[in-house]
């Protein structure tokens, strides 16, 4: 970023860049979530079993987890510009593939392709937001591109599923490719150059998986992302006595999760700027259990089961940010970008274990029902272990926050 740039009137549209940030988190959040709407679908075209469609999400969710600090260090010295450019085009090119196939090799092989593009994009959107932004509203910018994943929640994935029950799953698939290829020009035509990372090595991105209490937080995000995926990966099949099968009340269940997760993603934001954030961890993994525990004799009322999943997006989306605000704080100096990447990868690695865990489940008893006391395990070893965690502090005396905009050449 150029002088000019890192002025506060440089600064002062950081707003609607950061929105264009937040259309392409949507459009990657989209495509992770949009599959759990399509699984019936997927499975009559395809022929194959519940459990083997929902590895289509698994397969993304590794992509992302394993190759996003590979391609990082790949494209380091990149512009943000083209690297969000590129990713964006990754993304379009992995789901016209998808779509344009019937053989489920050639389909998880293009969900690879579109993982390496949500990879490239996300931890690169973050930290270019929160650059983009002045140093007091950097927590605000980080939580407006997290909001495009949830954003993707609420109107992404039953859409998707929608156009997927009119037209056919494919046509949902070329939905989010169009997507895709409009927020690719507008990132290319209104995103300034910046560049935020220097030639950072492999080895310097994952230095800080040295620090103990990195990996702390990172099991923590681990665990609560299986426990929250868990149902939500095989949400067709574990209400299904609530659905009936019916993509509509699916697609229902996707709107009202995704707007409390909104709200939650909001409130966990605020919480986490003003207590500790910790607390506010500790706070939304409970939840998750209790909620996932309650949702069990309630599984056959749709009503019911809708007012549950209200309440799962709020504590379930009351993670990922305040787990960001932890991470932060033991960032090496200027380091920052390289931990909220790891931290974002170990929540897609919890993506793919959960896919695959729920698979395990349901081959081997044969009821969807024991999905959610197994997820409520999850989510209580996460509370357990952040509770046993000591309160973040950062030992050179500054703001965590203020480190998330600077070059992380020097980190490791």
């Amino acid at each position: 970023m150029t002088d000019n740039e890192n002025t506060a009137p440089g600064r002062q549209n950081w707003r609607a860049r950061t929105a264009i940030l937040t259309l392409g988190a949507f459009a990657v959040g989209t495509d992770g979530y949009v599959i759990v709407g399509l699984l019936p679908e997927i499975n009559k075209t395809l022929h194959v079993s519940i459990a083997a469609s929902g590895q289509l999400v698994s397969t993304f969710a590794v992509t992302y987890a394993l190759l996003s600090p590979i391609l990082a260090t790949v494209t380091g010295r990149w512009p943000r510009r083209q690297v969000l450019v590129t990713a964006l085009v990754l993304l379009g090119l992995g789901n016209a593939v998808t779509a344009s196939v019937n053989n489920y090799g050639l389909v998880l092989g293009s969900r690879i392709l579109a993982g390496c593009g949500a990879a490239l994009f996300t931890a690169s959107a973050v930290a270019t937001a929160a650059h983009l932004a002045t140093d007091q509203r950097r927590g605000s910018a980080i939580a407006m591109v997290t909001a495009g994943s949830t954003l993707a929640l609420v109107l992404g994935a039953p859409l998707g599923t929608v156009i997927g029950k009119a037209w056919g799953w494919q046509a949902a698939i070329w939905f989010i490719t169009a997507i895709a290829g409009v927020i690719a020009v507008a990132v290319a035509v209104l995103l300034p150059a910046i560049r935020l990372d220097l030639g950072v090595t492999l080895r310097q991105r994952l230095a800080p998986l040295t620090d103990r209490r990195v990996l702390r937080v990172l099991v923590v995000t681990l665990l609560a992302f299986v426990a929250i995926f868990l149902p939500f990966t095989y949400m067709s099949a574990v209400f299904a006595p609530a659905t009936g099968g019916d993509q509509a009340r699916l697609a229902l269940l996707l709107m009202i999760f995704g707007i409390a997760a909104t709200g939650g993603n909001l409130l966990a934001g605020s919480l986490a700027d003003r207590y500790d954030a910790r607390r506010v961890v500790i706070g939304a993994t409970v939840g998750i259990a209790v909620v996932f525990l309650l949702m069990l004799p309630v599984r056959e009322n749709f009503a019911l089961v809708a007012l549950m999943h209200a309440l799962s997006g709020v504590v379930c989306f009351s993670v990922i940010g305040p787990q960001q605000h932890r991470i932060i704080a033991y960032a090496p100096q200027g380091g920052a970008p390289l931990v909220t990447s790891l931290n974002l990868s170990t929540a897609y690695l919890g993506n793919f274990a959960s896919s695959v865990i729920g698979a395990v489940i349901l081959s081997t008893t044969g009821s969807s029902a024991f999905v959610l006391p197994v997820a409520a395990v999850f989510a209580v070893a996460a509370c357990l272990i952040t509770w046993r965690s000591a309160r973040p502090t950062d030992e050179r005396g500054t703001e965590p926050a203020e480190e998330i905009g600077k070059p992380a050449a020097a980190a490791g």
